[in-house]
């Protein structure tokens, strides 16, 4: 059974969140890849606001396509998130609740989620022409000189998703192969 979930997304909600949980996410995300992330976390070191509101904020791990006329964004698939790994943690600890992308976490994430109450959705990839269906609308806010890799304010309309990780560190990718593994033991 799919959640339907609405961001933004409160330490609350995402607790309640559990690994394997099928979800059509709806409401603004933001986008946001390693260079955009390296920015954030040196403005948030040196004290300065972040040009995005964190505060129960998910990120989306994607440097989308051009949009082609008619469509608010171009093809729009998760990129392998381990890349965010050194970022990551500092934006959970300021509020970030909700990450998507491809791919394992490392476990300083893990610790961060646990203890701040994150969840690591995961959205499949090479399928990021039909994703970009779900966007119904794109600006550029913050780091426009990234080109592909700026911060974008998505508004989305059931994006599926899939909790990967969930904010008791509970992980898809460990406990799906293990039931695979018994069920199918001969």
């Amino acid at each position: 059974m799919e959640k339907r979930i609405e961001t933004p997304i409160t330490r609350e909600a995402a607790r309640a969140l559990k690994s394997g949980d099928a979800v059509l996410l709806s409401g603004v995300i933001y986008t946001a890849r390693d260079a955009a992330h390296k920015r954030l976390c040196e403005l948030a070191e040196q004290g300065k606001p972040l040009p995005i509101d964190i505060e129960n904020a998910t990120i989306y791990f994607v440097g989308p396509t051009p949009a082609k006329p008619g469509q608010a964004i171009g093809s729009a698939g998760p990129t392998t998130s381990y890349r965010m790994d050194a970022y990551s943690p500092t934006l959970i600890a300021l509020g970030q609740t909700g990450m998507i992308g491809k791919g394992k976490r490392g476990p300083e994430v893990v610790e961060a989620m646990k203890k701040y109450g994150a969840v690591y959705f995961g959205a499949i990839g090479g399928a990021g022409a039909l994703l970009s269906r779900c966007i119904v609308k794109s600006e550029v806010v913050a780091y426009e000189d990234l080109g592909a890799e700026a911060i974008r304010r998505l508004t989305v309309r059931d994006l599926p998703v899939t909790v990967i990780i969930d904010s008791e560190g509970n992980n898809l990718y460990e406990t799906g192969r293990q039931q695979y593994l018994a069920e199918h033991k001969k």
